[in-house]
């Protein structure tokens, strides 16, 4: 899992991303808000936002991550004990408010709550689902494991199962903000639909693709 972290106090930036380095989390330590802006579309599957850091606040990101994702989740950690802060945290989609100082175990358990994929089994058809847990996916009882990319990107479907997902979604998940080619997409796509047999990907023109599943 991918992590964005935006926090300007560089010895508490480092001791978090240590500790969640050692969990296996791939972790972008930003001690500077402008930096943390532009990198917040860059395939993240969890956002934690100081506010009063330098340059942008962790608010006006936060507003911004919502403009592109309703469902990442986002942690705020601050000092701040001012319940209009506090408020408007929630009010712009926070997921979650940490005051410090806190322990580092409560912000990876709330980290696993709300990154946990609840059923290890997403199933998009009656007898299909993809196993999150062993990056398997089984059609009619024939099971194949997928490769990295193949595993992301059947997972960023299943999440936004029927709704139209753009070249650029699905390069900043997939490829986690690297850069991805037209053609690398296309690629993806025709080794994923040769795995799925039936055809659950389908492609808008000149915009992206749509995973159309039960």
């Amino acid at each position: 899992m991918n992590i964005l972290l935006l926090e300007d106090n560089v010895k508490l930036n480092e001791t978090i991303s240590k500790r969640l380095k050692l969990k296996g989390y791939k972790v972008q330590a930003c001690i500077d808000g402008a930096i943390a802006l532009e990198k917040i579309t860059d395939g993240y599957s969890c956002f934690i936002l100081d506010i009063n850091v330098p340059n942008v606040d962790g608010i006006k990101i936060l507003k911004k991550i919502r403009e592109f994702y309703d469902e990442i989740p986002v942690i705020i950690i601050s000092a701040s004990v001012e319940l209009d802060v506090i408020k408007e945290s929630y009010d712009f989609g926070c997921n979650d408010y940490l005051k410090k100082p806190f322990f580092i175990d409560e912000l990876e358990i709330k980290i696993e709550k709300l990154c946990k994929i609840q059923d290890e089994h997403i199933y998009f058809d009656d007898n299909c689902y993809f196993d999150y847990k062993s990056s398997t996916l089984t059609i009619d009882s024939k099971e194949q494991r997928l490769t990295k990319k193949e595993r992301l990107l059947m997972n960023l479907f299943l999440t936004k199962k029927n709704q139209v997902l753009s070249y650029e979604t699905i390069e900043n998940y997939v490829w986690e903000g690297n850069f991805a080619s037209l053609e690398s997409i296309r690629s993806l796509i025709r080794r994923l639909r040769k795995v799925l047999v039936r055809d659950y990907i389908q492609t808008v023109v000149d915009t992206g693709y749509i995973f159309k599943a039960n």
